[in-house]
């Protein structure tokens, strides 16, 4: 089969006017960056306020491998194949982010022919909301540092700056950086370090706004250190929030593409599932939810990250609730929950991983069944996409469909899509629509008024199968500081490793007689929760030997070759 790109540079594209106008997009509430991608206006929101909401679907997964297990392409996929059944759909997924795009996962716009295009525009530098979320996060820190160089008229404590720099690669090197080398009028010395874009508080904030107001509000609450006496210090303290939310005003509006098969797709905002809260803005979702009846929206990552998150910060935010789940699984990610293989990034599947094996599937299931009892404490429908891949057996995929029905799966259904497009997924979209009309019991994990331990431990406990938790000195430290300072009452965004349900990559399947420990506490006040750094989780990923990026390169036409 070809290539992703081969096949995205295959298809003839269709004006993004005319993808618009097929949906209820008004011409003026348009802003083409070309021909084939665009802005909405927000006016649009307003146009449609009274319009009822269509039905909500959040694609989430299993514990996934570090390949991925087509979480995007199954999001895409579904969309098609409910507009193949006459139900009018759109799909709502996140921007790509440069690190892995050039590091091991490689793009994130589908696969197959379950993708949105301009593949190359979507996976590369797209509308530039990206560049305007780290050119706001930067401003503010150099403000940060200009107001204490040039008098420092808050008596800010230079130890206490908790913001950090951005930056949109993997490089591992900036991690820990002192700044302000050589004195005078190049600064002062300070320990500080750079974190990816995407897990940039902005990122988090534009993709939890619910309008600029509120924009405004957000990035002027942000929380950047304490004066000397304690007091907390804001963007809105040292004057910087007006420039950023000013360099944020086209980056608010969501992004229009098409498919490959010419039905639209909401793009915007790119915030990592294992870092950050991992979803697509709230404002994607609300418009493609007036304009039609299903929307198809992703979480990063795996069920106890994006769709965690998805329930307990985005919901609670857009007052929106799901009407169904779809858990995405593998054949190969389950034989790897079983711990008798290895699969890594860049490096071909062991042969062994490739031959029917049903004991390894049925062993690791564990991971399978977790994951469907974290969605059903939620109280929402899912339904369980089973990802083919060619070397899958028949006798396999059902054994992988009989174990999901077994674990409390409303339906479990083989997804084709990556092959057959649209047409490939037509069974599960029936099934998501069966199950997206069930009773929906939705609920939240845990009460705002818990404190900050209680609800770090209730996700600990009930998603991840701890046994307890364990707190770092520096992370007891900034639970008071946090607690004296008001912000007790925020929601939980756990940073943890997308690969176990636990702390720990090495631990698969479903990881039990563990402690979960906490090195370090973040407060993303302007986006509204509390940050806790599990384990060694790192906020910049860094590079692999091997990097995608090395794949990468243009022809003497112009044309991009080798993305993925």
């Amino acid at each position: 089969m070809r290539s992703d790109l081969e096949i995205a540079q295959s298809i003839p594209l269709i004006p993004i006017t005319e993808i618009a106008s097929r949906i209820g997009i008004n011409e003026d509430e348009l802003e083409p960056h070309g021909k084939y991608k665009a802005k909405i206006s927000l006016q649009l929101l307003e146009r449609l306020k009274d319009k009822q909401n269509g039905k909500y679907i959040d694609v989430t997964a299993i514990t996934p491998t570090p390949l991925g297990e087509g979480k995007t392409l199954t999001t895409i996929g579904l969309s098609l194949s409910l507009n193949k059944i006459n139900k009018k759909a759109v799909a709502c997924i996140r921007q790509p982010s440069l690190g892995p795009v050039f590091g091991i996962k490689g793009g994130a716009a589908g696969g197959g022919y379950a993708q949105v295009l301009p593949m190359e525009d979507i996976n590369l530098h797209f509308t530039g909301d990206v560049h305007a979320v780290g050119a706001a996060h930067n401003l503010c820190a150099a403000f940060l540092d200009n107001h204490i160089l040039k008098g420092n008229a808050h008596n800010i404590d230079p130890q206490s700056i908790v913001w950090r720099r951005v930056v949109g690669v993997n490089d591992r090197f900036l991690r820990e950086v002192i700044v302000g080398l050589g004195g005078g009028e190049n600064g002062f010395l300070r320990e500080t370090g750079f974190d990816i874009t995407e897990a940039s508080e902005v990122m988090a904030i534009l993709a939890l706004t619910t309008g600029v107001s509120d924009l405004r509000r957000r990035l002027g609450k942000i929380f950047l250190g304490t004066t000397y006496e304690g007091k907390s210090i804001t963007p809105e303290d040292i004057k910087v929030a007006g420039a950023m939310a000013a360099l944020l005003k086209d980056a608010l509006k969501p992004n229009i593409i098409q498919t490959t098969e010419g039905t639209a797709c909401f793009i915007h905002t790119g915030p990592f599932g294992n870092i950050a809260h991992g979803n697509s803005s709230i404002l994607s979702d609300r418009m493609a939810l007036k304009l039609a009846d299903y929307v198809v929206t992703e979480s990063g990552f795996g069920a106890d990250l994006g769709a965690e998150k998805f329930m307990d910060i985005k919901c609670r935010y857009s007052g929106l609730k799901p009407d169904c789940v779809v858990l995405v699984c593998s054949v190969r990610a389950l034989k790897m929950h079983s711990g008798k293989f290895e699969v890594v990034a860049g490096k071909p599947l062991a042969p062994e991983l490739c031959k029917e094996n049903p004991q390894a599937i049925t062993a690791g299931s564990v991971n399978l069944q977790k994951q469907i009892e974290n969605i059903r404490i939620f109280g929402v429908p899912v339904v369980v996409a089973i990802n083919k891949f060619e070397t899958d057996t028949d006798r396999e995929l059902e054994l992988v469909r009989e174990l999901a029905l077994k674990y409390g799966a409303d339906d479990a259904v083989v997804n084709l899509a990556y092959s057959e497009g649209g047409n490939g997924a037509r069974e599960l979209a029936q099934a998501v629509v069966n199950a997206a009309d069930k009773p929906n019991n939705f609920n939240f994990l845990y009460p705002l008024e818990a404190s900050i331990k209680e609800k770090i431990e209730t996700i600990a406990v009930k998603i991840y199968g701890a046994d307890g938790v364990s707190y770092h000195p520096l992370a007891e430290k900034k639970i008071k500081q946090y607690t004296d300072l008001g912000f007790d009452k925020l929601p939980i965004c756990m940073a943890k490793t997308h690969l176990s349900l636990s702390h720990d990559p090495a631990l698969k399947g479903r990881p039990k007689n563990f402690t979960l420990p906490i090195r370090d506490i973040r407060a993303s006040v302007g986006a509204g929760f509390i940050y806790p750094l599990c384990g060694k989780m790192q906020t910049m990923p860094g590079l692999p030997s091997s990097p995608c990026g090395e794949k990468v390169d243009i022809d003497e036409t112009g044309k991009i070759k080798g993305l993925f």
